[in-house]
């Protein structure tokens, strides 16, 4: 994997995905791994700390896959979540997982499990819990 920009996790979510990580079944392994990879290396801050420009989970993301020139928008929810979001991206969903923690402006190549390499750019962030005060959401 080439670019890695650093990223902030909500501790609320780390420790919720987490769990989400040591309950994966085999068909989400390799996402669940590279997940924990994220946390590892993410800066944890309690929510209230959390700046605007930071892809948290619940936040409805603008972000463009450079690799197809192709833009999207979608909210980023926990697997549980899925049925009943309309734009929704699972946490556990290869480009979900890329998303968590980067700010706008950044670039992340993240790899798939079919193998190669996806290239997101996150655009904007159009509504975010900690900015609207929704720390527990």
């Amino acid at each position: 994997m080439s670019s890695r920009p650093p990223i902030i996790i909500n501790r609320l979510d780390a420790e919720r995905l987490q769990r989400l990580i040591d309950e994966a079944g085999d068909k989400d392994l390799a996402v669940a791994e590279l997940l924990e990879e994220e946390l590892e290396r993410g800066e944890v801050l309690d929510p209230e700390d959390i700046p605007e420009n930071v892809v948290s989970m619940n936040s409805r993301v603008q972000f463009t896959d450079l690799t197809r020139n192709r833009q999207m928008i979608r909210t980023l929810v926990y697997p549980h979540a899925l049925a009943g979001t309309e734009d929704g991206i699972s946490v556990m969903a290869p480009v979900g997982a890329g998303l968590i923690g980067l700010r706008i402006g950044d670039i992340i190549d993240w790899p798939l499990p079919v193998g190669g390499e996806i290239r997101l750019r996150i655009d904007a962030i159009l509504w975010q819990p900690e900015r609207e005060q929704q720390f527990h959401r």
